[in-house]
């Protein structure tokens, strides 16, 4: 039995008001938001507190899962999670964004729309840095602290039908468990090195293909359909 099959009457009862159900799912995925809230251990927050930050994302993905779209309750639950444990931490004070990177961080968007403005398209990497005489280094690091967290429904590369939620469901339906990890470390090793950073900066680091393209030298077209391809060997792997 799939875990969406599985998961789909306690989903249909909890959206309906029955608690008891909510709570048979909780019980049912509680593994799942114990193992992303260890992720953000060493912060500053209690392991528990962690933990309950990562049931409330959970008690909002059950809220607002959609059944009619046949995805796999913890692809959409895992951001949901995330987030709320996120939220928390930024709210907090617990995520610092250096003074250094906000500094360099404004001068960057200035220098982006006046680029923008005269060109008509995003800069590179490379033209960043010589409009604002920082290093690579600099503006990456600036660039990944004030980036906004991406939509799982965003179209990949000029697709709409194909969507981030899409390519995590691609290769998240070939793990046997959402919290081992182990098949696809494996699975990671074995590409080429370049594969390997594509598939870091895009699902490890949330940089999106734009940012992607610009650190690796690439178009955001070629770095689509080689996310793609790459998407498509990993799940092959991990079968």
């Amino acid at each position: 039995m799939s875990e969406y099959s599985s998961n789909t009457a306690y989903i249909e009862e909890a959206q309906q008001g029955n608690e008891q159900a909510a709570e048979e799912l909780i019980k049912k995925n509680y593994p799942l938001a114990v193992s992303l809230a260890r992720r953000f251990s060493g912060r500053g927050v209690d392991t528990e507190d962690l933990i309950q930050l990562a049931l409330i994302g959970m008690l909002k993905a059950i809220r607002t899962f959609d059944l009619s779209r046949g995805t796999a309750f913890s692809t959409y639950a895992v951001p949901l999670i995330m987030g709320e444990i996120r939220k928390f931490l930024r709210d907090d004070g617990l995520i610092k964004v250096s003074r250094e990177n906000k500094k360099n961080g404004a001068v960057i968007l200035h220098a982006r729309e006046e680029f923008q403005e005269k060109h008509g398209r995003e800069p590179h990497i490379e033209e960043l840095c010589s409009l604002t005489g920082l290093t690579k280094e600099e503006v990456c690091d600036a660039l990944n602290s004030s980036k906004p967290v991406a939509s799982l429904f965003e179209p990949i590369g000029n697709n709409e039908g194909y969507t981030v939620e899409n390519s995590l469901e691609d290769l998240g339906s070939s793990i046997d468990s959402a919290f081992d990890r182990i098949a696809l470390s494996e699975a990671l090793k074995k590409l080429p090195k370049e594969s390997q950073k594509l598939i870091i900066l895009r699902y490890f680091k949330d940089m999106s293909q734009q940012r992607t393209a610009e650190i690796m030298g690439l178009s955001q077209v070629k770095v689509s359909r080689k996310e793609k391809k790459i998407i498509e060997e990993l799940r092959k792997s991990i079968v």
